[in-house]
């Protein structure tokens, strides 16, 4: 910014540049009206000056590591302004390491950053904001689209030596009588939370298809974490006061080791020329091999244990290391870990194992998991999924329409329509699909989402209205999540509802279920029963039975964490459903119900769980968990979260 005297005549500061030596040149008298200089960024390339500091009296403090002149080339006088052009003239020319590369070309003064540092690669800068500018956008179909692209070809090379650098194959001649798995090269773009281009990334995989059943595979399966299991690690973490991190492990299956004998040919583009007929034997799981989850979970779950970690008891996606009162917990999903500790220590010990054990290409605070944004505030954890959002309203073009307030209308009952106009299937899916994706953090949506899932076999119009609402609801929502304040507290309760044979289409009800952890919401569920229930008592048992399950999931999830839970209340709106829970005593009323559902019964007389009684008070309050009064009926519990 130009720096104006506010007296003619007065002399500009002198400005002085430090360096190995200081040279300090006398200021420049200009006679006129104000004074104007140059940018202080033109003035030196290591650090900015701002105008305030050119204003102050006192000498300007500029670092080089060269002495150079500062000679006063020309005072021009715009409209009763001076400007004086100040340059920077080193004496000698240093010699750079950037003046032999690619930026030898560019004038000195517009490169970025320090000019005695060595050009930097992408592997340095992948996490710095300017160097977005400098990716690709583009993602290539093929590979011979990719060879013309100079950052994707260095993203293929980068894969090929992560290859060679983890010893994942070895260059054979080609055997007979064997399969060999032709590969193929994937583009894509990785991005952030804001949809900022953040890694051009060349992935080479496999076509696992060809592998056959028993010669080239064995075992395939490899655990992954469920979202319930997520949440209340994240609950967890509020209601215990720590930060959450996540690391992703770079080129994760190619650390797996292979038990089978797996020939690959060489890769499109990179074939040795020498040895063109040549293929490759794996030692490592490659990327789209049918046993590659396995072989990295079996690699990585033995790293673990062997480093003093235990699984949890029903996830063996979670690991847990516990040191007198503190406590590490690690929940990994494919090649995203994240993890967190009571003591920031343990953390710092389990970011070193990982980074001297695999080669990490993030390691940070979790803000970004599974599609969910996670905001961690000094008092709680908020939990939403607001780029999801705009990306969904923009693929359905339904990013200009009006907003509604609910997300299915009130009293609004949609049946088959048989005599509707049809609409097509495949968008109507792809909508669904999504919903049921935004529902990890979305459960005000659940029961609309669930309820029009049931027409995508033949989808109408009032259909599609139906979902397009939800749309609507959620533009004038985005910003709604999942709050987990950190001064609540930790105790295990549950709410089950259901309708009396709200479906039209075969008259069974609809059961909602909810727990919550203190104040946190950690698991939530709307699904319609399987039979066709006589009674409403009849309907909110069976509901009250079929989520015992899930209550005794979360039971045995959180002994994991150091708590053990009996006497869990079930809450439930019906009097005579709890009734029917507690009385052992079969009557020609109940007689009928499927052996499954007095499943309850079983558990309420070992006392591990209680039925709370109908809806306490406190539930209905405004401000707290807004669930539903019990005298409430035709509506599902999740209309009114």
């Amino acid at each position: 910014m130009p720096t104006t005297s506010s007296h003619q005549g007065i002399p500009s500061p002198a400005p002085q540049v430090a360096g190995p030596s200081t040279t300090t040149q006398p200021a420049p008298q200009v006679a006129g009206p104000s004074t104007t200089t140059q940018p202080a960024s033109q003035v030196a390339g290591h650090s900015l000056v701002s105008s305030d500091t050119l204003a102050a009296p006192g000498p300007i403090v500029v670092q080089s590591q060269v002495p150079p002149t500062v000679t006063t080339l020309a005072t021009t006088r715009r409209e009763s302004e001076f400007y004086i052009d100040l340059r920077i003239e080193p004496l000698p020319p240093p010699t750079l390491p950037h003046t032999t590369k690619w930026t030898q070309a560019h004038p000195l003064q517009q490169v970025i950053g320090s000019k005695s540092a060595p050009v930097k690669t992408r592997s340095a800068t992948q996490n710095e904001c300017l160097f977005a500018a400098f990716l690709s956008r583009h993602e290539p179909s093929n590979v011979t689209e990719a060879l013309d692209i100079s950052d994707w070809v260095t993203a293929m090379q980068e894969e090929l030596n992560q290859f060679e650098h983890l010893g994942v194959w070895r260059l054979v001649p080609r055997p007979k009588n064997k399969t060999i798995i032709d590969l193929k090269w994937i583009f894509k773009n990785k991005k952030d939370e804001d949809g900022i281009v953040t890694r051009n990334k060349a992935r080479l995989v496999a076509k696992g298809f060809k592998q056959q059943a028993g010669i080239d595979y064995d075992e395939t399966f490899a655990p992954v974490a469920r979202i319930e299991a997520i949440r209340i690690f994240l609950a967890y973490a509020a209601h215990k006061y720590f930060t959450v991190y996540q690391m992703d492990v770079k080129t994760t299956f190619l650390n797996g080791e292979l038990k089978e004998e797996v020939y690959v040919s060489q890769p499109e583009g990179f074939v040795d020329r020498t040895k063109p007929t040549h293929v490759y034997i794996l030692d490592k799981a490659l990327y789209g091999l049918k046993q590659a989850p396995r072989a990295w979970y079996d690699h990585l779950s033995n790293a673990l244990l062997d480093n003093g970690f235990y699984k949890g008891k029903i996830d063996p996606t979670l690991f847990i290391k516990t040191e007198g009162d503190d406590i590490l917990l690690v929940q990994i999903y494919v090649d995203d870990i994240i993890f967190g500790s009571t003591n920031s220590d343990m953390c710092t010990w389990f970011s070193d194992l990982m980074t001297t054990r695999f080669e990490m290409s993030m390691l940070r605070e979790l803000s970004f998991f599974l599609g969910l944004q996670v905001l961690q505030k000094p008092d709680g954890i908020l939990i939403n999924q607001l780029k999801y959002i705009g990306d969904l309203l923009k693929r359905f073009h339904m990013d200009t329409s009006s907003v509604a307030k609910t997300p299915m209308a009130s009293g609004t009952l949609i049946g088959a329509d048989p005599k509707g106009k049809p609409v097509d299937q495949k968008t109507y899916r792809a909508i669904i699909g999504s919903l049921l994706y935004l529902t990890a953090s979305r459960p005000d949506i659940m029961f609309a989402t669930c309820f029009c899932a049931r027409f995508q076999a033949n989808p109408k119009e009032s259909h599609m209205m139906a979902v397009k609402r939800i749309l609507r609801y959620l533009k004038g929502t985005p910003n709604r999540g999942l709050w987990y304040p950190k001064e609540s507290g930790f105790e295990l309760v549950a709410f089950s509802d259901a309708d009396h044979g709200g479906c039209q289409l075969d008259r069974k009800s609809t059961s909602g279920h909810v727990q919550f952890l203190g104040d946190k919401l950690v698991s939530w569920s709307s699904k319609k029963q399987h039979c066709v229930s006589t009674s409403t008592a009849e309907a909110e048992y069976v509901a009250a039975a079929s989520y015992c399950s899930q209550v005794l999931w979360m039971r045995t999830q959180l002994r994991d964490y150091g708590y053990n839970f009996n006497h869990i209340p079930i809450y439930c709106d019906s009097k005579s459903a709890i009734a029917i829970t507690c009385n052992p005593v079969q009557h020609t009323r109940t007689k009928h119900i499927d052996i499954r559902y007095h499943f309850i019964k079983d558990h309420v007389e070992r006392v591990c769980i209680s039925q709370g009684g109908t809806f306490p008070p406190h539930a209905y309050s405004k401000g707290e968990r807004c669930l539903p009064p019990p005298d409430q009926k035709g509506n599902s519990l999740f209309c009114l979260l």
